[in-house]
């Protein structure tokens, strides 16, 4: 009884970490206004969102109060590498877009649009 309630509970481990979205994971974002960040993505209910976990500048790492803040929230899954209805931060600017995420590989397309105002970026990933 034992060892098949253990069986049990490593095939439902098993199918968990299979079913976990290949956008899971950190990612670099490109440059803006001089700075960029590691951005850690994870799930936040039935959605993912993305926080920043890491500053850097051309130097190397910064301190930054930036750090811990989302950046990345409401985003759903949508399937073949799609993701949309969420939200993105800009922490430059201070604006908050609508956005949407487009997955290929190892390579994460994010864009926003506030009106008429739209920005991309892609990110790449750092595990």
């Amino acid at each position: 009884m034992k060892r098949t309630m253990m069986l049990a509970a490593g095939l439902i481990f098993a199918a968990g970490a299979a079913l976990a979205d290949p956008v899971l994971g950190t990612w670099k974002t490109e440059v803006d206004d001089g700075a960029y960040a590691h951005i850690k993505m994870s799930t936040c209910g039935s959605s993912i969102c993305g926080v920043i976990h890491k500053a850097f500048d051309a130097s190397g790492p910064i301190a930054s109060e930036n750090v811990g803040k989302k950046l990345v929230w409401d985003m759903n899954a949508k399937g073949s590498g799609s993701y949309n209805g969420g939200k993105i931060w800009q922490p430059s600017t201070g604006k908050i877009y609508k956005s949407k995420m487009s997955l290929s590989g190892n390579s994460l397309k994010v864009s926003g649009c506030v009106g008429p105002i739209c920005k991309k970026q892609t990110w790449s990933r750092v595990n």
